[in-house]
């Protein structure tokens, strides 16, 4: 795949560098490095394989990262632009799969890893007009422009949340489709609404109820560190102090 960013002659990018530019972009989107190691258990490859792949990257003439031993990996200005790029293939190809062709949303994420690096720029500006230029894609995760900008997104790990708190679901991480299977099951999907219950400090358990429903759900952290939500309403109050949630007393 040729990328239209401005990389130099020759701007055409095995699926091997755009996987790793992808993955650099998701482990440093918060801030900080990505380290050796993580892309490693991402990628699912040898550490040893993914040190000479960063060293080649990080030493070519038009250099897509930055790497220091010891001190982990982060994108150039460049590389970002590279890996926005794949990111919004991916994204548009998946909304395509479940939007025009009835793939539910635990089976796009396999098919758009295999597709992200072959279509045209043409063919993704003919996607993304046929579906009305989307925002998000199934999972919620927002769609970059076609200027390789990304959306703001606000949402907050569900495990942030208080109790008493109301929020909608906006998005779930997409990389194991098993979570996104059961996520279905329970209705804990996109659009939802909840209401936190009880949070215990101890083990991370939350206890929630879905709007309309009377049943509560018992949720460990492998799924209230996966799933974003946007909190609804003023913050509960407790005693006569209102209490701010993390996310706030944190900016």
């Amino acid at each position: 795949m040729k990328l239209k960013t401005n990389l130099g002659t020759d701007a055409g990018l095995s699926s091997s560098i755009q996987d790793y530019l992808k993955w650099i972009y998701e482990l440093t989107e918060s801030g900080g490095a990505a380290s050796t190691t993580a892309l490693a258990a991402r990628l699912a490859v040898a550490p040893a394989s993914v040190t000479g792949m960063v060293q080649k990257l990080a030493a070519a003439k038009h250099p897509l990262i930055q790497y220091r031993k010891h001190q982990g990996v982060k994108l150039t200005r460049q590389g970002r632009l590279a890996a926005l790029e794949v990111i919004r293939h991916h994204r548009l190809i998946e909304t395509w799969l479940a939007r025009s062709l009835g793939y539910p949303w635990d089976a796009v994420h396999g098919e758009a890893e295999e597709l992200e690096h072959v279509i045209s720029e043409d063919f993704e500006r003919r996607i993304s007009a046929a579906l009305g230029n989307p925002a998000r894609d199934p999972h919620g995760e927002p769609i970059p422009s076609a200027a390789l900008i990304m959306p703001k997104d606000r949402s907050v790990p569900l495990a942030r949340m208080l109790p008493s708190q109301e929020a909608v679901v906006r998005r779930v991480e997409a990389h194991e489709p098993d979570l996104l299977r059961y996520l279905d099951t329970i209705g804990v999907v996109i659009g939802a609404k909840l209401r936190v219950l009880e949070i215990s400090r101890y083990d991370e358990i939350s206890r929630v109820r879905l709007h309309g429903e009377s049943r509560r759900l018992t949720l460990g952290p492998a799924i209230t560190h996966r799933v974003f939500v946007e909190p609804v309403g003023a913050p509960p109050v407790t005693g006569n102090r209102r209490v701010r949630s993390r996310a706030q007393r944190t900016k």
